[in-house]
């Protein structure tokens, strides 16, 4: 068993997931974010469980070519998006979870960081990007910031995985008029987050062969 590099490992995995999709059919457009997920997870249930709604796929890689602030609810998830591809589409990535008034108002009103972080990324001025793939409770507050009129995130990547309010959470996102990915179900998570990030970035800023 020779080692491969990793490029080459990478490639020959999505052969593999092709082969084993076999004659099922993806959306062209998608069909690069379902492969990833499934080559993150080695979970083909995301084949179907991803939504996308309408035209997110060319809205995305626009928002990401014109430079964004994404923020994500956990740090495990910023650290997946790849660095290399940030920089090429002059885009940041940014988590409040580890912030001091967030974690001190969190406290004080008896809720979850998640939640006030969604309320710090309202503040932001740039184009914004929520990546989703812990909190519900972060989904939840997002949905109410959106009605409030205090933030319109360009794109909303809800993948939180779990088992309370984590179906509904994602409900609220999915009948949104907002560009959106989200993991219908329970499954989900920051590995997740952050591969559906990495896809749309690869395909706003195509990798050298070493990213």
């Amino acid at each position: 068993m020779e080692i491969m590099k990793p490029m080459d490992i990478e490639n020959k995995s999505f052969e593999i997931i092709s082969h084993e999709l076999g004659d099922r059919v993806l959306d062209k457009n998608c069909e690069p974010v379902i492969k990833r997920v499934i080559h993150t997870t080695a979970d083909f249930e995301y084949a179907d469980n991803l939504v996308f709604s309408e035209g997110v796929i060319e809205k995305s890689v626009g928002i990401l070519k014109a430079g964004a602030c994404i923020v994500t609810d956990t740090q495990m998830a910023m650290a997946g998006i790849n660095k290399a591809a940030v920089a090429r589409c002059s885009c940041e990535v940014m988590c409040f979870m580890s912030n001091s008034e967030v974690a001190e108002q969190a406290l004080a009103e008896g809720t979850t960081r998640a939640a006030i972080s969604m309320r710090k990324a309202a503040e932001i001025e740039k184009p914004l990007i929520i990546v989703v793939g812990n909190a519900p409770t972060a989904l939840i507050e997002l949905n109410n910031l959106i009605n409030e009129g205090k933030v319109e995130p360009k794109l909303i990547v809800g993948v939180p995985v779990g088992f309370v309010n984590v179906v509904e959470s994602k409900e609220l996102i999915i009948n949104r008029n907002i560009p959106s990915i989200v993991a219908r179900g329970r499954k989900g998570g920051s590995n997740v987050a952050a591969a559906i990030v990495n896809a749309l970035l690869y395909m706003a800023s195509p990798r050298n062969s070493n990213q």
